[in-house]
């Protein structure tokens, strides 16, 4: 089995790239800027035995949506966790000072970009009457914060485009879901051990999700031991600190 995890050199998505391969599936991660990093993950997984490779793709410059897809041949599998996080960041500016470009170059990367690298991959999974679908959302989406309007809106574009997807492709053995992130830890992005304190008990299970966490329910969505869940939005359990009741 064959798998293709955009943005695999970091974070969720370098973890997804492990749990695949130490399920024994053949793994091609994609990176953007860093080819440094993607390399060592594909030397993680072949240090524990499995297959790994890693190709450039960047969801901005869908001229190398093709090729990278391409390049990982037919797979069973498609993780779609690259993103493009734009320039606005929490707090940053006012709703109404965001320039049009970065709305345009959110929407430009991570919804047609994705919707082209998904059609990309589309055919080979119809001719075998059998694939799977993730996209990788995020929290923020649903829950919003201020400042990040594209991203949070681009997130939440992938919800409509897994719910069309799931319809027009299920006909064909191919399941399509989102897994929607909450606050992770990954390392990438550090946080005040405080300030995940505070969320984490706001959890029931009173943790925060781990990279690791979200890649056991990526594979799941996308393999074989799902069965029959398509079109649905999976939230991990950092997500459950959103609920009021919880404070």
């Amino acid at each position: 089995m064959h798998v293709l995890v955009t943005g695999g050199s970091s974070g969720i998505g370098a973890a997804t790239a492990l749990a695949y391969a130490r399920a024994g599936w053949q793994v091609m991660i994609t990176y953007n800027t860093g080819a440094d990093r993607a390399a060592e993950v594909v030397r993680r997984i072949e240090a524990e035995g499995g297959r790994g490779a890693a190709v450039h793709l960047d969801l901005e410059d869908h001229a190398t949506i093709g090729p990278a897809a391409a390049q990982a041949g037919p797979v069973d599998a498609l993780v779609a966790n690259a993103v493009r996080w734009g320039g606005v960041q929490p707090g940053g500016m006012a709703f109404e000072e965001v320039p049009a470009a970065e709305w345009s170059a959110a929407m430009h990367a991570n919804v047609v970009g994705n919707a082209l690298l998904a059609g990309a991959v589309l055919p080979e999974m119809r001719r075998k009457e059998w694939g799977r679908i993730v996209f990788v959302s995020s929290g923020i989406g649903e829950e919003g914060v201020p400042g990040p309007g594209p991203y949070g809106t681009a997130k939440m574009a992938l919800h409509g485009m897994a719910r069309a997807l799931a319809w027009e492709a299920g006909r064909d053995g191919i399941l399509v879901n989102v897994a929607v992130a909450g606050l992770t830890v990954t390392g990438v992005r550090p946080f005040p051990q405080q300030v995940l304190d505070q969320i984490a008990a706001r959890t029931p299970s009173r943790r925060l999700s781990t990279a690791e966490d979200m890649a056991a329910l990526i594979v799941f969505l996308g393999s074989e031991a799902n069965r029959n869940l398509t079109g649905e939005i999976i939230r991990d359990g950092s997500n459950a600190a959103r609920s009021a009741h919880t404070a």
